[in-house]
């Protein structure tokens, strides 16, 4: 289909793969996570963007995972790349607990001030990806994958209000149903919980359905 498109001049509309371009003018913090052993909740948490593709143009979504458990803490919808829902999705991921370190990429979102800010308020370690090293982040990536081989790729989201619905009732399920393999066939949820010490446990959980699945924020 691409080679035909070429052909007939014609070119599909999808935002190019680096969305989150970084700028020279800002710090860029260095990689934390080479040769550390992750061994419970809590110690590291990471965030990335990817496009979710509609039956007409496309959307943003934004991510904050638990590497340990591969809970997803929050999630954000938009349909531009402005910093704000990556804030968003920060600070609602906050609500439930704080992670030792917290790892992005190099983009322009995660390196802005509003956004590191939040981080070093609460004394969290910042972490970033080098240039170009995807694996650096590779828990997240692995979940880009399946939220579109298993959820996006299956539909044709209609507008972005069905995307936000469909995406917040296969996140629930992603966190509270699918087991994975790594984690001993427990699901995200199990493993999060269980291995928290956080005293907001059964709020945070209830909280993770109405807080962090949230509606369309532009």
């Amino acid at each position: 289909m691409e080679r035909l498109m070429r052909i007939m001049g014609l070119e599909a509309i999808f935002p190019r793969r680096n969305l989150s371009k970084g700028c020279a003018d800002r710090k860029i913090y260095p990689y934390l996570l080479k040769g550390v052993s992750v061994t419970r909740p809590n110690q590291v948490w990471s965030t990335d963007i990817t496009y979710i593709r509609m039956a007409e143009g496309f959307v943003y979504l934004v991510a904050v995972m638990d590497w340990f458990s591969r809970y997803v803490l929050s999630w954000r919808v938009s349909i531009t790349l402005d910093v704000d829902f990556c804030v968003e999705a920060l600070k609602a991921a906050l609500e439930i607990n704080c992670p030792d370190i917290f790892n992005t990429d190099q983009g322009s979102q995660f390196t802005a001030e509003d956004f590191i800010k939040i981080l070093l308020e609460n004394s969290i370690r910042v972490s970033m990806d080098g240039r170009g090293r995807v694996f650096d982040n590779i828990f997240i990536e692995r979940l880009w994958r399946t939220v579109k081989y298993e959820e996006v790729y299956l539909k044709d989201y209609a507008d972005v209000r069905d995307a936000v619905k469909n995406l917040g009732d296969y996140f629930r399920f992603y966190n509270e149903q699918r087991p994975h393999q790594s984690l001993g066939y427990k699901t995200p949820s199990e493993v999060y919980f269980l291995g928290s010490n956080s005293g907001k446990i059964a709020a945070a959980r209830q909280a993770n359905y109405h807080l962090n699945f949230p509606c369309f924020l532009s």
